[in-house]
């Protein structure tokens, strides 16, 4: 059936890509408070989430008319949005936070080995129907792994459900062949159930700290979306093979996690440094696009420079990703996430209509990428840094001295008994 024009294709993508901006801040924010305190974060994002854009995900590749095919779309985006972001948030709080830089990295390259995926999946399967169908179907497999996924140890112990979160650990350590027969909980001090205050959405306008990080990481979660999705349609045209190019794409973006694990872990370097570094690196490469002249066959060019760009840029989406989390405490995590993310998918919006500034000037959107990109890096000097510094669990934590202090090594939250007088992290 052919009902599927260019123009109300790119309008059914459109309209999925914009839902992720609700998407992404409804789930997020409800899970952030009574949603999250009722459901926890397994069941109702991931599991619940899932099973909703599979259920949509099919009703895409069945879908008898345009109006259907656009309103499945429309809630795939909205389910995708908030299931993503908190499966980050799960995958960073089942580790301690020294690996935290490793696994943010991993789950952000999946995207990127998605997309080159795709591409192969799309050359060997040219049906759109049939395509849909075969992308939609690891969907399932994936939903019947993410059952039995235990709770968040780090989301239990700021809620105050001390032995469920005891109970976690202890399944995660035997699963690792450690023995922690012993292993027992020790709540920080302020961070008793009756003291602790509840985490929502409101949080991050009424707490100072909070406010001033949430404005700032907005602006840079928004620069980085604007600039990876603008080079990412101002690049390269239609010109080409268009499955080379869409691999391409999602390829060029693999040296940047490298990159990534090295430097944010490096005391000189840190996340704040290294962040704001790739940023302004990416605005830069946009900038000198605009006095390279156009020559063909040379390796040295417009084109390459905004490749460059991407590379850079796609180290910062991935950066802003760990750092935004190792920001927020525990229990507001999933709303902040969920904010900044909301912000980033404007940016997201916008981008396509970024290129076409090219009829007021060819170097005006790389003028705007550039600019955007080099701010962001700025305003993201202002943030605190967060390598080797313990995580807060609570909002309480946050003025406690033992979350200012810089740790030498590893933050310890978790005590064993007093007979081994052993922490672990």
């Amino acid at each position: 059936m052919c009902f599927l024009d260019p123009f109300r294709t790119r309008l059914g993508g459109n309209q999925c890509f914009s839902q992720l901006t609700s998407g992404t801040g409804r789930l997020s924010v409800a899970t952030g408070a009574p949603g999250e305190v009722r459901c926890g974060r397994v069941f109702l994002p991931p599991a619940a989430g899932l099973f909703f854009e599979v259920l949509f995900g099919y009703a895409t590749a069945f879908a008898p008319s345009y109006e259907v095919f656009a309103l499945s779309r429309l809630l795939v985006g909205m389910m995708n949005g908030g299931m993503a972001l908190v499966c980050f948030v799960l995958t960073q709080e089942y580790v301690g936070k020294a690996y935290w830089a490793l696994t943010g990295t991993l789950t952000n390259m999946t995207f990127a080995v998605g997309i080159a995926l795709f591409a192969v999946l799309g050359y060997f399967v040219r049906h759109w129907r049939t395509l849909a169908t075969a992308a939609n179907s690891p969907g399932v497999l994936f939903l019947l792994l993410s059952v039995p996924l235990p709770e968040s140890p780090r989301w239990l112990y700021s809620q105050g459900r001390i032995e469920q979160a005891e109970r976690v650990l202890l399944s995660l350590a035997q699963r690792n062949g450690r023995d922690a027969a012993l292993l027992s909980l020790k709540l920080a001090s302020g961070s008793a159930p009756s003291q602790r205050s509840a985490g929502g959405v409101l949080h991050l306008v009424t707490h100072p700290a909070l406010r001033r990080r949430t404005l700032v990481l907005m602006y840079v979660w928004y620069a980085c979306s604007l600039v990876y999705y603008g080079l990412t349609l101002n690049a390269g045209g239609d010109t080409g093979n268009r499955y080379v190019t869409v691999a391409m794409y999602g390829l060029v973006e693999l040296p940047a996690y490298p990159l990534c694990i090295y430097f944010i872990n490096k005391q000189w370097a840190g996340r704040r440094k290294t962040m704001a570094s790739f940023l302004a690196l990416a605005g830069f490469s946009c900038l000198f696009t605009m006095l390279i002249p156009v020559q063909a066959g040379s390796w040295f060019s417009a084109t390459s420079l905004a490749l460059l760009g991407k590379l850079m840029v796609s180290a910062a989406f991935n950066i802003v990703y760990v750092y935004t989390s190792e920001l927020y405490p525990t229990i507001i995590r999933n709303a902040g996430l969920g904010v900044c993310s909301m912000s980033c998918r404007f940016g997201g919006i916008l981008a396509p209509f970024v290129p076409s500034m090219k009829a007021l000037h060819h170097s005006m959107p790389f003028m705007v990428f550039g600019l955007s990109g080099i701010s962001a890096g700025g305003l993201g000097l202002l943030l605190p840094e967060t390598l080797s510094k313990p995580i807060a669990e609570t909002l309480e934590e946050m003025h406690s001295p033992a979350y200012q202090r810089i740790l030498e090594r590893e933050v310890h939250l978790f005590e064993e008994d007093l007979s081994k007088h052993k922490e672990i992290q």
